[in-house]
């Protein structure tokens, strides 16, 4: 690659409502049978107050974006995630997930670039409920 269509300080950002329906469905699809995330009595109970979001839910989401934000110059594969979680997110709240590009590195190696992002979860109120750290393979055009 002569020029990286990337550059450290992008940044970009997604706003996500999670309902009682679709935590419970989501849980369900992903085989997370934690009655904190089914049971709203059990939930009410708890020191949370209510139902949660599952961590693979709101984790799917973060990936997904850069996945999708990556893809949009060029042609991309994930290598790595991780995931901090920090403060249970609640149902029925809004959340906003946010990444920045902070290093674009050639890597002859794997024939592309790998860029390293940043990213955190914040809940309605501000609160940090994730820190994030992703790196991707960028590939040219023409290698895929």
């Amino acid at each position: 690659m002569t020029s990286s269509m990337y550059c450290a300080g992008e940044t970009f950002s997604k706003t996500f409502d999670f309902n009682v329906e679709n935590v419970k469905y989501f849980a369900t699809l992903t085989g997370d049978s934690s009655p904190l995330h089914h049971d709203d009595q059990f939930a009410r109970q708890s020191r949370f107050g209510g139902l949660i979001v599952s961590g693979t839910q709101y984790s799917a989401l973060m990936m997904g974006m850069v996945g999708s934000y990556l893809t949009e110059r060029g042609s991309g594969l994930g290598l790595e995630f991780n995931f901090e979680f920090r403060k249970a997110v609640l149902a029925n709240d809004t959340v906003t997930a946010r990444w920045a590009i902070s290093e674009v590195a050639p890597e002859p190696k794997l024939g592309g670039e790998v860029v390293t992002l940043y990213g955190e979860l914040r809940n309605s109120k501000g609160e940090l409920c994730v820190k994030a750290s992703s790196k991707s393979l960028i590939l040219p055009a023409d290698s895929m």
